[in-house]
């Protein structure tokens, strides 16, 4: 049986989760006028009366730049816009890896968001890649994220279940699981065991280590580790 939760944010947005096993979609209820920006094939179904543009980017201004450094963020280099009409409409959105999605309501705060788990955004908010720096080299993840800033709500996805952590101090999280991290939380990469070696030997290796007070959501599946898993088994072309 499924379940759906229903939630009204500050920027009026009805999102609808409806959860089934593996994997989470968004049942997304636009009011007259309400515009939506989604990645590139995130969506599943809309109502026939909405109207949909892509663009490369959601300003005016550096949508080539933009959209190159959305796809080195592991993200699509055009972006959908739905506009709903004087009847308002229903849009269903997906992701590509299997797993569930979460939404944040931003009120002029930064989200930092893993590259690939970005899935749609009301108008005011503002995605942009973020340059990370070489210590991301380190700890073989992507070399950029996105930042989601502004006024209204973001949607993004897992790669499996999603987990919310409240931090207050001090927590340790493995790299390849962090989806999503609000910007008050400072990090650092450091060693996940008491010494190298029996970090590396454990296969944990580097972690991320976050300090001050905010939200991290965390996915229970590392892409990085399936694709290795995987590739061993896939026959070459």
């Amino acid at each position: 049986m499924e379940n759906t939760i229903e939630a009204t944010t500050a920027s009026q947005l009805d999102v609808k989760f409806q959860l089934r096993p593996g994997s989470t979609a968004a049942e997304i209820t636009l009011k007259p006028g309400q515009k939506l920006t989604a990645e590139g094939g995130a969506m599943i179904a809309m109502s026939t009366a909405i109207q949909m543009t892509t663009s490369t980017q959601q300003k005016k201004s550096g949508g080539l730049i933009k959209g190159l450094k959305r796809m080195l963020a592991g993200e699509n280099f055009f972006l959908n816009h739905y506009v709903a009409p004087a009847q308002g409409g229903k849009l269903w959105l997906g992701a590509t890896q299997v797993g569930d999605m979460d939404k944040k309501e931003l009120r002029g705060e930064n989200l930092i968001i893993q590259g690939g788990s970005f899935v749609a955004s009301t108008e005011g908010i503002t995605i942009d890649a973020s340059w990370q720096g070489f210590k991301n080299l380190l700890s073989k993840e992507s070399l950029f994220w996105l930042k989601a800033s502004g006024h209204g709500t973001v949607i993004f996805n897992s790669f499996g279940a999603i987990y919310q952590i409240q931090v207050d101090g001090e927590h340790i999280v493995d790299t390849g699981h962090i989806v999503a991290f609000e910007e008050t939380l400072a990090f650092t990469l450091t060693k996940a065991g008491k010494s190298w070696v029996s970090s590396i030997l454990g296969g944990e290796g580097l972690v991320c280590k976050f300090k001050g007070k905010g939200t991290i959501w965390i996915q229970s599946h590392n892409s990085s580790s399936f694709g290795s898993s995987l590739g061993p088994h896939l026959k070459p072309r």
